[in-house]
């Protein structure tokens, strides 16, 4: 989804350590194991891009949910849509378009029946507008967490492996105590539901590696970790702001999954903002080979652009990347 202005600075490597490699539940993201010692590098060196799973999330139809009137019913259907339409068998919900049904039992067994029907695997749900776990003001951030929990149930409910939250604004890469104290609150309650909780860049400071970091130190719970958005940081007019391939590489210890933003592309197939090849290089090198989930953003019709990514995927998996 889309992002703010953020900056950041230098580089800190990452050592691979557990915090980014476990995860609850016997389905998990992180299928691999970290490289031992081994620094991810936003400049990764040539060989084998690895296995990876597709997945598509249910932004990349936003505006054809949207446009619906009744994104809720059409929400019922997205399994159906990504399976029949593009071949996909994994989804991403957006807890958006089905906001009133976090606890609606007959509706989250429906959803749930039509993706097995359709031999769909229900990924995650990301959660927007429940409030702000970094709030400065304890019952605010209290409120905050208790609102984020029916979507715990929910997951649960759905069979996802996560939900992806934002993490508010009020924290700084030397600053993050009530951020903290409001992602451990959750994530202990992901962990009792077996459920991973996720943070996303996103805008704010959880699109600078110096701010998210610490934060991903700070909580330190098993269940508890990051999931890197191809596109989502800080921009200077059509330029980036930052090195987006070193702040890919800074979260991917952390990662229990990876959104394949996409915006446009040329006539050779390939992204033309980003480089996908170098992107998935650094996935694999940080041991992850679980779902790496569609999210088109373009201006090309949403089907066309999904298409897109996926058959991008789809070539790099298993391809040898140059360097």
């Amino acid at each position: 989804m889309s992002i703010l202005k953020n900056s950041v600075s230098r580089r800190d490597w990452l050592r691979a350590s557990l915090a980014g490699g476990l995860a609850l539940g016997a389905g998990t993201f992180r299928t691999g194991s970290l490289l031992a010692q081994q620094e991810v590098s936003g400049k990764p060196g040539p060989g084998k891009i690895g296995e990876f799973k597709i997945s598509l999330a249910e932004w990349s139809l936003h505006k054809r949910l949207f446009d619906s009137g009744n994104p809720a019913q059409m929400n019922l259907d997205f399994p159906k849509m990504a399976k029949e339409e593009f071949g996909i068998n994994a989804v991403e919900f957006v807890n958006q378009f089905f906001k009133e049904h976090a606890h609606d039992a007959a509706y989250l067994r429906d959803l749930k029946k039509r993706a097995d029907d359709h031999g769909v695997t229900c990924v995650l749900i990301m959660i927007d507008r429940e409030g702000d776990l970094s709030a400065t003001d304890k019952a605010e951030r209290t409120k905050a967490v208790e609102n984020h929990k029916k979507w715990v149930d929910a997951a649960v409910a759905l069979g996802c492996q996560a939900i992806r939250v934002n993490t508010g604004n009020n924290y700084s890469p030397t600053s993050n105590a009530d951020v903290t104290d409001g992602c451990s609150a959750l994530a202990d309650y992901g962990a009792a539901n077996k459920i991973n909780i996720i943070c996303e860049n996103h805008g704010g400071p959880s699109s600078d590696p110096n701010a998210l970091i610490p934060l991903m130190k700070a909580v330190n719970k098993p269940n508890f970790g990051t999931l890197p958005d191809f596109g989502n940081f800080a921009r200077n007019g059509d330029k980036y702001a930052i090195d987006v391939y070193d702040a890919i590489a800074r979260m991917m210890p952390y990662a229990k999954g990876v959104s394949a933003k996409s915006f446009a592309f040329g006539p050779d197939g390939k992204e033309t903002t980003l480089d996908y090849a170098r992107i998935l290089k650094i996935v694999t090198d940080s041991g992850y080979h679980g779902y790496v989930g569609i999210e088109f953003e373009g201006s090309s019709p949403e089907p066309e652009g999904i298409r897109a990514t996926k058959k991008l995927l789809e070539t790099l998996k298993g391809s040898d990347y140059a360097g």
